[in-house]
């Protein structure tokens, strides 16, 4: 009987070797082929949400095929997929308010104080409300609004008019710019990808600010305060060293011109400016609400959308022609598509998780190496190519917090160089990828007058953070109970006992 059961158990023990093996071959090809059509949608006309959702779905599949039983391949699934609905749900609740606020008009308040005629003073004001907005809102809603803001302050250049001829926004355009002649034909564009990397800055230092940053809050890998009290000034860094150099090396003229400003003739929406107070609170109230009743961030979310929605079917009832107004119209314009294509991607990566392929990669990385910041550091570079959803995704499923606590060197910079990285190409991030759209700016116009300018921001906020972070230590002659437990975990904290 012994010899039975080892003569029969040896050989099936290595077949589901063999079964895993093959299981992790499938998958990486699948997740390599899906990865591919992602990264080269617009070539193959095919929906990035699409592909996500396909590759999600079959990487399930196989997923289950080699689980040693489905009963664990459908729990892994049911697990993954809540806390995936997590961030979708918190996004089309933030898209939602912020549509809104948008339609009434609500971010006259901001706009409306631009009114500097200066380019180079223009330069870094766009850059620091983009900043600012993005901190609250994410990165492809501040850039939508900033760059369509930005259309009505600056006189198309005469890249932007050739590049919108065959448009009927070039009617528009050229209306309102009509007998204006080109005093800086670069100024336009440069300011649009100004936003651009001030948004994907302002996003980096705060939980609601950036879907990456988002993600590590909500599965723990990041608290709210100490979030924002370590990333603030990096992230501020990664923005002024980019102005600085285009104002010192770019040909912007100094003198004043004179912009159009069509804000001045649009109104603001009837009581525009209580939504927009009570949408921007509500948005705030997110972190707050997690912390005193211990729910996750979506449930605060939906909870403001639900005040919002109570707010706006009451100051507008009766209103028939201010429907587009309430909610329900709100909900017809936001970005689905982005929704999916998230909910795909995360799926997809929850999968290579559940099947071990993930430690697997962790483990090899910590192999050949050695240094944490290096491997955040990469991340944030090859996000300029690829999507940092799904490289952050990854990340997380790579390493948990036992391996990385809370608020972790690695968390922070992970959630920095993610956000920032994707700044170095025009197609690095959803910012980029939106102005690049609404403009019509060309991949090497951006890699030629830009990307440059945002590399040196992005190594300059690493520097930032870095000294920063070691400064305290380094001068610091208190003892180990005065620093903070997750801190005595970080080597350079155990070198200095």
């Amino acid at each position: 009987m012994a010899f039975n059961q080892s003569g029969v158990g040896l050989p099936m023990a290595a077949s589901f070797r063999v079964v895993y093996r093959i299981e992790d071959v499938a998958m990486a090809l699948l997740f390599g082929i899906g990865y591919a059509g992602i990264i080269f949608e617009h070539s193959l006309a095919f929906n990035k949400s699409g592909i996500g959702l396909l590759m999600a779905v079959s990487l399930w599949v196989v997923r289950s095929i080699g689980a040693p039983s489905t009963e664990i391949a459908v729990s892994e699934l049911t697990h993954a997929f809540a806390e995936v609905s997590e961030i979708v749900f918190f996004l089309l609740g933030a898209m939602t308010i912020v549509e809104i606020i948008n339609a009434h008009q609500g971010f006259k308040l901001i706009t409306d104080n631009i009114t500097t005629r200066k380019p180079r003073i223009l330069l870094w004001l766009v850059g620091f409300v983009t900043f600012l907005l993005s901190s609250v809102l994410d990165n492809l809603t501040s850039t939508v609004v900033m760059v369509s803001l930005l259309r009505k302050l600056v006189p198309p250049s005469e890249f932007r008019r050739k590049s919108w001829q065959l448009s009927s926004m070039w009617i528009v355009e050229s209306a309102v710019t009509i007998g204006k002649k080109d005093k800086d034909p670069a100024l336009d564009l440069l300011l649009g990808a100004v936003v651009v990397i001030a948004a994907n800055a302002g996003g980096a230092w705060t939980p609601i600010g950036d879907v990456t940053t988002t993600m590590l809050w909500i599965h723990g890998q990041l608290s709210t305060l100490q979030t924002m009290k370590d990333l603030f000034v990096p992230s501020v860094v990664s923005l002024a060293v980019p102005l600085a150099l285009i104002s010192l090396t770019s040909n912007i003229n100094g003198k004043e011109q004179d912009f159009f400003n069509v804000l001045a003739s649009e109104q603001m929406a009837p009581r525009g400016q209580l939504v927009f107070s009570v949408g921007i609170g509500a948005l705030f109230f997110v972190p707050v609400f997690k912390v005193v009743t211990g729910l996750p961030p979506y449930m605060g979310m939906l909870l403001g959308l639900g005040v919002l929605w109570i707010l706006t079917d009451a100051i507008h009832n009766g209103e028939s022609e201010r429907q587009n107004l309430k909610v329900p119209e709100a909900l017809s314009r936001i970005d689905y598509q982005g929704a999916l294509f998230i909910l795909g991607t995360l799926l997809s990566i929850s999968s290579l998780e559940a099947a071990g392929i993930l430690r697997q990669l962790a483990n090899n990385l910590d192999a050949h190496i050695p240094s944490t910041e290096v491997i955040a550091c990469a991340i944030g570079v090859v996000s300029a190519i690829i999507d940092n959803v799904p490289l952050v995704a990854a990340a997380m499923g790579m390493y948990d917090l036992s391996t990385f606590p809370q608020d972790s060197v690695f968390w922070q910079m992970i959630a920095y160089c993610a956000g920032t990285g994707g700044s170095m190409l025009v197609i690095g991030s959803s910012a980029g990828v939106a102005f690049m759209g609404m403009e019509k700016v060309d991949f090497f116009w951006y890699l030629r007058k830009v990307s440059a300018f945002a590399f040196a921001g992005y190594v300059a906020g690493i520097g930032a953070y870095l000294a920063i972070h070691n400064l305290p230590i380094s001068l610091s002659t208190t003892s180990t109970a005065e620093v903070p437990a997750f801190a005595r975990t970080f080597p350079w904290h155990q070198a200095t006992q």
